[in-house]
């Protein structure tokens, strides 16, 4: 079974039973009242002492896992089926043990008086959710979703390593079909709740993006009275949101009329000047990160901020040593002066505009882009690849493709007038990863961009291999 472990804090078997509604179960009752220490929903990252959820998934049941759990030390164990008296195990039965692990996040979130940051959006959450977490943390520990840890299992998880120390929470929630975000919005109940964008991302799952849209929405189901909505005015289908939003928004965006805004942008590859604008006051802001979506991302983390508190000056000091994720928005000097810009942990239409526009500001004579299939965007992929490839006429000096939805890419780009020798096409990361650092030259600027599932970490390795790490 595939999961993480996480602290409990001084949690037993009776009161685990009470915040899931479940009967709890034991040879003796002092071993009910024991503390838990943690909770795991894998046995391979089980440690002694901790609850062992037994969740059920499309493709595992935790309940054969079991025995496993108790060998490895667990000190009780969730479940919704029978299990074998020989376990001899502390147990908590109840109707569910994925809606269980729910209601006990739902619970420790209650327990905390630390504000609850959502972040949800088509492009940039995990970025916004770092960046809100940095700005935050001038105020105290701040606890935070890690990884991709985003969904029904790993928000809830996130949730239960909420400790007394912590002054915030900054949760990013992911979605791929409706329901998913009212779901989640639900067990965190959030104070202030974030809608970065809305784009064509997941659209595979949905009829149109207006029902991505939509179901974005869900997230501000679980504001609570007083609760907050941080909205981009800049989008659309956004701004629509908010207008029929009953509650506060908190809008932000480049025009001054935002409650918070971003004037004066300038910037390079490496990253960007402007001045942060709430309430009429400016403060300039120096942000490591390249293009100027990087600063919308910004910007709503800043709104968050202010919300809670945080002064323009303390956000504009906190931020300058921002370091963001591994393969997101990553720039690299390497050695014969070529630009590295490493973002392939993910993509989509927007996000991947946002990097080629973010390429055009490395200042380099070559601008070379190495692009892989953007997944999960339904009947229409192989029209918007193309679309993608021909929107770059100019942009571009040399485009290398992977995958077979990359190949659209290259096509539309040749329709569009880039030269045919400028054009190569590789059929997977791996023959990517050995051709492209020998077509390479000093001096050029090169993006890697692909949805995960493609691998281009491979390419970057390639080029760290065969131009050494520089510094930015």
């Amino acid at each position: 079974m595939t999961g993480v472990a996480v602290a409990l804090t001084a949690m037993s078997v009776t009161q685990v039973a009470a915040a899931t509604e479940g009967e709890a179960k034991a040879t003796s009752p002092s071993v009910l009242a024991a503390p838990l220490c943690g909770v795991s929903i894998d046995t391979r990252t089980l440690r002694p002492g901790e609850l062992f959820v037994a969740i059920v998934g499309p493709r595992f049941d935790g309940h054969d896992f079991l025995a496993e759990a108790k060998a490895r030390g667990a000190g009780a164990v969730l479940v919704h089926q029978d299990v074998d008296p020989a376990l001899g195990l502390p147990l908590v039965r109840v109707a569910d043990t994925t809606r269980a692990l729910a209601d006990l996040a739902r619970h420790r979130r209650r327990e905390s008086a630390a504000p609850v940051v959502a972040i949800t959006g088509s492009a940039g959450k995990t970025t916004t959710k770092d960046l809100t977490a940095t700005l935050l943390a001038s105020r105290g520990p701040v606890l935070r979703t890690e990884g991709n840890l985003n969904n029904q299992y790993g928000l809830p998880l996130t949730l239960l390593r909420l400790a007394p120390e912590h002054e915030a929470v900054v949760l990013e929630m992911g979605m791929s079909a409706p329901g998913e975000l009212r779901r989640l919005t639900r067990i965190a109940l959030p104070d202030l709740a974030v809608i970065t964008n809305v784009g064509s991302a997941h659209l595979e799952f949905f009829g149109s993006v207006d029902e991505i849209a939509k179901a974005k929405a869900e997230i501000l189901e679980g504001l609570g009275p007083g609760g907050r909505a941080v909205l981009n005015a800049e989008d659309a289908r956004v701004r629509k949101v908010g207008e029929a939003f009953g509650g506060q928004v908190i809008w932000f965006g480049r025009d001054r009329r935002c409650d918070v805004s971003g004037e004066n942008w300038r910037g390079t590859a490496f990253g960007s000047r402007f001045d942060l604008v709430i309430l009429g006051r400016k403060t300039d802001v120096a942000l490591p990160l390249p293009g100027p979506h990087s600063m919308m991302n910004f910007l709503a983390a800043a709104a968050v901020a202010h919300a809670l508190g945080v002064a323009p000056e303390t956000m504009a000091e906190a931020v300058v040593h921002f370091s963001p994720g591994r393969h997101r928005s990553q720039v690299h000097r390497l050695g014969h002066n070529v630009v590295l810009i490493d973002d392939c942990y993910n993509s989509s239409p927007e996000a991947l505009d946002a990097a080629v526009a973010a390429l055009s500001m490395a200042g380099a004579e070559r601008r070379v882009a190495v692009l892989g299939d953007m997944l999960e965007l339904g009947p229409d992929a192989a029209r918007i690849h193309a679309e993608r490839g021909e929107g770059y006429r100019g942009k571009l000096e040399r485009l290398f493709s992977v995958g077979p939805l990359g190949r659209e890419i290259a096509k539309g780009a040749c329709r569009a007038g880039l030269p045919t020798g400028a054009v190569r096409h590789f059929d997977d990361a791996a023959a990517a990863a050995l051709a492209v650092p020998d077509l390479v030259m000093p001096g050029d600027a090169v993006l890697v961009k692909a949805s995960r599932g493609l691998k281009l970490e491979a390419v970057v390795d390639a080029l760290l291999a065969r131009f050494g790490r520089g510094t930015v």
